[in-house]
């Protein structure tokens, strides 16, 4: 059984470096020049949102107390907050992300991965973002990523590529303001 939780912010040393693990795990980036580039790229996409949103952090937690995987998202536009700017994609995205602002990392062990705990982890989310009146949820993801169907799945709907550092990067977005959760998948 696993159940997902708040990571919150008491969150014990050992659940943080769980979700670190993982974190650099699912990435796929195991070598960087130096740990200064280690540093930066874990504050890029994983420590401001740990310093920052961390109510809308939650743990796929399992039986063991081991995390299965993890999701932390923010309610707030990252093209209008400062602390993305390092970002250049979201001003590409601008328009999409005033109707669109709240957006997640989720990352799973690959050992948790296709058992639903993905579409349970995005629906815990979905409901307190909603709650807290967000009209819209986004990713921004691989053009060409396994994940595009997954997030497909659980209602987003890809709506503009745009290239960026080599790659082209797609923005997929999901209305809260119409949504009904009970008609997303649960697997993953």
């Amino acid at each position: 059984m696993v159940r997902i939780e708040p990571l919150g912010d008491d969150a014990t040393p050992e659940s943080l470096r769980e979700v670190e693990r993982i974190f650099f795990q699912a990435s796929g980036r195991t070598a960087f020049a130096n740990d200064a580039a280690r540093a930066t790229f874990h504050e890029r996409w994983l420590g401001r949102y740990l310093l920052h949103d961390r109510a809308h952090a939650f743990v796929a937690r399992v039986e063991d107390g081991r995390i299965a995987g993890y999701l932390i998202g923010s309610l707030d536009d990252p093209a209008t907050a400062e602390r993305f700017d390092d970002i250049s994609y979201f001003a590409e995205f601008a328009d999409l992300t005033a109707r669109y602002p709240a957006h997640l990392h989720i990352n799973l062990d690959p050992e948790w991965r296709s058992r639903g705990i993905g579409v349970r982890l995005i629906e815990t989310f979905v409901a307190q973002a909603a709650a807290r009146r967000a009209p819209g949820l986004h990713i921004v993801t691989g053009a060409e990523a396994r994940n595009v169907n997954f997030y497909a799945r659980c209602g987003f709907v890809p709506l503009r590529e745009v290239a960026w550092n080599g790659s082209v990067v797609l923005f997929m977005g999901r209305d809260l303001a119409m949504d009904d959760p009970r008609q997303y998948g649960s697997s993953q």
